[in-house]
């Protein structure tokens, strides 16, 4: 069974960086496709980033394109978002997930694909 834990979260000040790591335990990520999700108090989950099985093909919500930046390190088997500038409203619990797949270069960003689960790491943007 696999198993995602995520860290890196904490408080940054606005322009900041952050690095999330998404490490997994219970099976190689090889197999996997893995999506950034967060949620905002008060707001549904939505889609941030993913990245396809072999690294190929990454995808970004428009309000993170050009400041986030996903990664995969299968040798680690970890999965990295890179979050820079860093705005107030980029403020949630950032989870990470996978979907198993035999599909080399195709991610969605969208939280029914995914079948596996963190618990999250908090990230607070604030001065």
């Amino acid at each position: 069974q696999l198993q995602l834990v995520e860290s890196g979260g904490g408080l940054v000040q606005p322009g900041g960086s952050l690095r999330l790591s998404c490490a997994a335990s219970g099976s190689t990520l090889d197999y996997y496709r893995i999506g950034w999700f967060r949620q905002a108090p008060g707001k549904e989950r939505e889609g941030v980033s993913c990245i396809s099985k072999s690294g190929g093909t990454r995808n970004y919500a428009d309000s993170v394109k050009g400041r986030f930046t996903i990664s995969r390190d299968n040798t680690k088997n970890t999965v990295y978002l890179q979050m820079n500038s860093l705005k107030p409203e980029d403020t949630a619990i950032y989870y990470c997930a996978a979907s198993r797949t035999t599909v080399q270069n195709i991610c969605v960003i969208w939280r029914g694909k995914y079948d596996y689960w963190g618990q999250g790491t908090q990230v607070t943007v604030s001065s």
